[in-house]
C-alpha cells in the first residue's frame, strides 16, 4: 500500500491503531498530509540472541511505515548494548563484551526479517556517530539534562528510594539514545511503552540541535504465556520468532482465555474493533475459549510459517495433546541416530534436556516415552532399533534413523 492511495487521516489512522502513546498525533498528521517522506526509526539492541512475540509488536508497527512508502531504519545499538538499557531494572545491567554483541546482531537481522520486509529497510549501527563523539561533545549533550530529569523515570526513582545502587553510566543510555534521533534526523521514533521517556528526550534534543522535533509511538508491552508479566526468554513464558510451528502453537494454546483478546490485538494484528468483539464474545460465552484459541494460534502461527504449517500445527496438537497421540513418523522430520547408550544421553542430544542430570529429572516426572512406552530411567540403555521416535512432554518428539538412506529419505 503507498502512501499515495490512501488520505493522510487513513494513513494517520492505521499507523497510530494499537498504539499506548502518540507524541503527537496533530504532528503526525500534518507531517504526512504535507507529502513528506519520514525518517522512522526503531532502535534494538543486540543483548539476547533471538527475538519473540513481544518484540513483533513493535515491528509489526514498523512494517506499517513501509508500506505506506516512508524511510524506515531498523537501529542496531551496538554501541548503547555496552552501556546496558537500565529501563525496567532493578539493577545494573551487565555489560557485554564486542564478541557477545557481534554474535548476537548476527542473529538479529534475520529473525526481524520473518516480520520487515528488509529488501525495503535500511539497517545502521549507533557505534558509527557514539563512537566519534569527544569528551567536549559528550559533555554537551549531557549539560542538557538534569539529574532531577533521570531520576523521574520509574526505574531510577525506585532504585533510588531502596537503595539500589545507580552506576553513572546507566545515565548515558538515554542520553546516547537521543543523540541517535538527533544524529539520523529521524521523523519518527518507535519504541514499547517502557521506552517513552527516552523517545521523548529525544525529541527535546533535536528541538535544542534547532530539528523538527520527532513523533514518538509507543506500542504496549505483549504478556507472556503466564498471562502476568512481560514476555522475556528469562521468565519461560516467550514464543519465538524462529520457534517451530507446532512449539508455537502449543505455546500459543497455554496462555489463559483472559489474554486471548490482546493477543488478537497484539500478536495476530487484528483491528481495535475485532479484538473487542472477541472479548465481548469471551465474556457472554457466545464463543468458545478453545475454538477462539485454536484460531487465534493458527492464525498466529501462519504468519511466521505460513498456512499449510499452521494447519499442521493444529492438527498436531490435536492429535497429539487433546486426543493422546504420537504424531504420525512420516510427518516428522528424520534425524541420524548417534551412538547413545543410554535414554538420558539421547535427551540431552534431543535438546530436551541440557544435562544427564536435568534428563533424569524430567523422566522422573514421568513426562518422558520411547515409542509408546513410559521410560522409568533415564539410565536405560538405547534400544537397538533402526527407527524409533522419542518424545518429551506432549509437545517435544524427536525421530531417530538409523542412518539416512535414499530409500528413507523418499519414504
Amino acid at each position: 500500500m503507498s502512501a499515495q492511495s490512501v488520505t493522510a487521516a487513513e494513513q494517520v489512522e492505521r499507523l497510530t491503531e494499537g498504539c499506548d502513546h502518540v507524541e503527537t498525533r496533530a504532528e503526525l498528521q500534518q507531517r504526512i498530509a504535507s507529502g513528506e517522506r519520514l525518517t522512522v526509526k526503531l532502535g534494538i539492541d543486540p543483548t539476547g540472541s533471538f527475538l519473540h512475540l513481544g518484540h513483533a509488536v513493535v515491528l509489526h508497527k514498523l512494517q506499517q511505515f513501509v508500506e505506506y512508502g516512508h524511510r524506515v531504519i531498523l537501529l542496531i545499538g551496538d554501541f548503547t548494548a555496552r552501556i546496558g538499557d537500565p529501563t525496567g531494572r532493578n539493577d545494573s545491567r551487565p555489560r557485554l563484551t564486542d564478541d557477545e554483541i557481534a554474535a548476537n546482531m548476527r542473529d538479529y537481522r534475520e529473525q526481524a526479517g520473518t516480520v520487515l520486509d528488509l529488501e525495503r529497510v535500511e539497517i545502521a549501527y549507533n557505534s558509527t556517530w557514539l563512537a566519534a563523539l569527544t569528551m567536549p561533545e559528550l559533555i554537551a549533550l549531557m549539560a542538557q539534562t538534569t539529574v532531577a530529569q533521570m531520576l523521574a523515570r520509574n526505574d531510577f526513582a525506585q532504585r533510588y528510594a531502596s537503595g539500589t545502587p545507580i552506576a553513572l553510566h546507566e545515565f548515558l543510555y538515554p542520553i546516547a539514545q537521543a543523540y541517535d534521533s538527533v544524529a539520523m534526523r529521524a521523523g519518527v521514533e518507535l519504541g514499547g511503552s517502557d521506552q517513552l521517556f527516552n523517545l521523548l528526550l529525544g525529541r527535546e534534543y533535536q528541538e535544542r540541535s534547532g530539528q523538527p522535533r520527532q513523533i514518538c509511538l509507543t506500542t504496549p508491552i505483549l504478556e507472556g504465556t503466564d498471562g502476568v508479566v512481560r514476555m522475556g526468554k528469562s521468565r519461560g513464558n516467550y514464543i519465538g520468532l524462529t520457534e517451530t510451528p507446532e512449539q508455537q502453537f502449543g505455546k500459543l494454546m497455554s496462555i489463559p482465555d483472559s489474554i486471548v483478546p490482546r493477543y488478537a490485538l497484539l500478536a495476530a494484528f487484528r483491528a481495535e474493533r475485532e479484538a473487542e468483539a472477541l472479548a465481548a464474545g469471551l465474556r457472554d460465552a457466545s464463543l468458545h475459549p478453545m475454538a477462539e484459541k485454536k484460531k487465534l494460534a493458527e492464525e498466529i502461527v501462519a504468519r511466521y510459517h505460513g498456512h499449510d504449517a499452521a494447519a499442521r500445527a493444529r492438527e498436531h496438537f490435536e492429535a497429539t495433546v487433546q486426543r493422546g497421540e504420537l504424531p504420525a513418523k512420516a510427518l516428522m522430520p528424520k534425524t541420524p541416530m548417534e551412538a547413545f547408550k543410554t535414554i538420558g544421553e539421547a535427551l540431552v542430544a534431543a535438546g530436551f534436556a541440557q544435562s544427564k542430570r536435568d534428563a533424569e529429572r524430567l523422566v522422573a516426572q514421568g513426562g518422558v516415552r520411547l515409542g509408546d512406552a513410559v521410560v522409568k530411567d533415564a539410565r536405560q540403555p538405547w534400544p537397538d532399533e533402526d527407527d524409533i521416535v522419542l518424545a518429551a512432554g506432549k509437545h517435544r518428539f524427536k525421530r531417530f534413523v538409523r542412518e539416512l538412506t535414499s530409500s528413507q529419505e523418499t519414504s
